[in-house]
């Protein structure tokens, strides 16, 4: 086992009473801690307003610690337990900061910590992103050490907030210390793009416009708002998961090969080929709005008391892109996103070009599907003959299913994976400010169309179905080919004797 790790690290997790937290952020470090990736000397503390005592802390977090090895693990959660101490104080003022800064600081001493090693996590809304920086700027940074930031999206709301942000804390902390964490990119197989794309000869060689009919990238919910549609309302699905995370995995699939895997090449090539999208057509995408689901047992959108009365939000869109380069120049692009759904799963599909006809004439495409969640796979769809005396074809698959190849290994969460990146100082699977400033320039047009006074009305969908009306058309424009009903089913099924 690896165990790459800095020793006596200090750790704050900032709103560290909340959810993500709760859920996400202590999980994460104590899945590190279970699997030797981080030392037994760090110290985690968490800060927050909240009145709560280091017993009240732990107990929240405790439930949220998962013990895959069973029991023999309750050893570790107490000893990971151990490590984490609470602070409450409040964020716009430094009294809590000269306590958080003695804290630290008396670890570090009773530690003999030449060189602080600091990490802060940003579990917070970003309304006091700025305040927390400039405070902990003014009264716990250290020049005889590294610190780190991590900063949880939304980084902004649009291109002008994003810029506003960004200018802010500019003068804080440097691009080096600064981490915009994207959950995404710190997903296995988000992660293993890279790898899949530029480690195989026969994928690399067909990576473009010669080979390549479309691709999608799909992201489905199976529930709606629940009860929170008053935050969603003033967000929308393309805030929500679509200028972050599905322009993240588009831009790993679409971009050059880096030179190396430094963390400035990977994200250089990023910038490179967002800067190649063509601005977002207003007529080339597919809008809509969950209402009740069929049978009457789901609300609507609109049903939501939080929403306001007749809100136009997107809860649903498919939205064609272009990219003007030499590589994908023609390929349609389409990336579409849902919540309250048929189901959850989040996947890439590309569709290869048919082979030339003649002796096979209208076999179907070959596609690669990389099935980012639940249940990880990468699966090609490829043409064989069916077994027996007739020459038929029959759709099959070569099949890389995580669960059945990989059943012996740890798979990291997210987050895990992106703490660790933070701690060890690695940015590639972070988003850097001209990145962020693209991304924002691509899509607050499309933002300002479809929220301002002319907006469009989005198609009401039954909470429950497949997708609005009309994204069969949609996709069918966009180069997608659909394989005849009942041609192939997935896992296929042998037949019965």
């Amino acid at each position: 086992m690896v165990t790459e790790f800095k020793e006596n690290t200090v750790i704050t997790v900032f709103g560290a009473s909340g959810d993500l937290s709760k859920k996400k952020t202590f999980p994460a470090l104590f899945g590190l801690f279970r699997e030797g990736y981080l030392s037994p000397t760090t110290k985690i503390i968490g800060y927050a307003r909240s009145k709560l005592s280091n017993e009240d802390l732990r107990e929240k977090v405790k439930p949220f610690l998962k013990k895959p090895n069973g029991a023999q693990d309750d050893s570790k959660v107490e000893r990971f337990l151990s490590m984490v101490s609470y602070m409450s104080g409040p964020y716009d003022s430094k009294e809590g900061y000269l306590e958080l800064k003695e804290h630290i600081e008396e670890f570090e001493t009773k530690n003999n910590v030449k060189e602080p090693h600091r990490l802060f996590y940003l579990a917070l809304p970003p309304s006091v992103f700025i305040n927390v920086c400039q405070m902990l700027k003014e009264n716990v940074y250290t020049k005889s050490g590294v610190q780190r930031v991590i900063v949880e999206k939304p980084f902004g709301h649009d291109l002008d907030s994003a810029r506003d942000l960004q200018k802010k804390l500019a003068p804080l902390f440097s691009e080096e210390e600064l981490f915009r964490i994207d959950h995404y990119l710190g997903k296995e197989m988000v992660k293993n793009l890279l790898l899949v794309r530029f480690g195989n000869t026969f994928l690399n060689a067909a990576w473009n416009k010669e080979n390549i009919q479309s691709i999608q990238v799909t992201f489905k919910e199976p529930f709606g708002t629940e009860g929170r549609g008053g935050y969603f309302d003033s967000i929308g699905i393309i805030r929500d998961v679509m200028q972050n995370h599905l322009l993240q995995v588009l831009t790993l699939l679409t971009m050059e090969r880096p030179v190396s895997f430094d963390p400035e090449s990977v994200r250089d090539e990023k910038v490179k080929v967002l800067k190649a999208f063509e601005p977002i057509d207003h007529n080339d995408i597919l809008i809509g709005q969950y209402g009740k689901s069929i049978d009457g047992k789901k609300p609507a959108y609109l049903d939501d008391e939080t929403v306001k009365e007749g809100s136009k939000c997107v809860t649903f869109a498919a939205i064609g892109f272009k990219i003007a380069n030499e590589r994908w120049d023609g390929v349609p692009i389409v990336m579409r996103a849902g919540k309250a759904l048929n189901e959850g799963k989040v996947e890439i599909r590309i569709q290869f070009k048919r082979v030339p006809s003649g002796m096979f004439k209208d076999i179907p495409n070959n596609e690669l599907v990389i099935r980012i969640q639940p249940n990880e796979a990468i699966y090609l769809k490829c043409n064989a003959k069916t077994p027996g005396l007739a020459n038929e074809n029959q759709i099959t698959e070569l099949d890389l299913t995580y669960s059945e190849r990989y059943k012996n290994y740890w798979i990291p969460e997210a987050y895990e994976s992106l703490i660790r990146d933070a701690l060890l100082g690695d940015h590639s699977n972070f988003v850097r400010d001209d990145e962020l400033e693209v991304s924002w320039k691509l899509f607050t047009p499309l933002l300002n169309y479809l929220e301002g006074p002319d907006a469009p009305q989005p198609i009401i969908y039954p909470y429950g179905s497949r997708s609005p009306d009309g994204l069969v058309d949609f996709l069918a424009k966009h180069g997608y080919t659909f394989a005849k009903p009942g041609a192939y089913q997935w896992p296929v099924a042998s037949p019965k004797m």
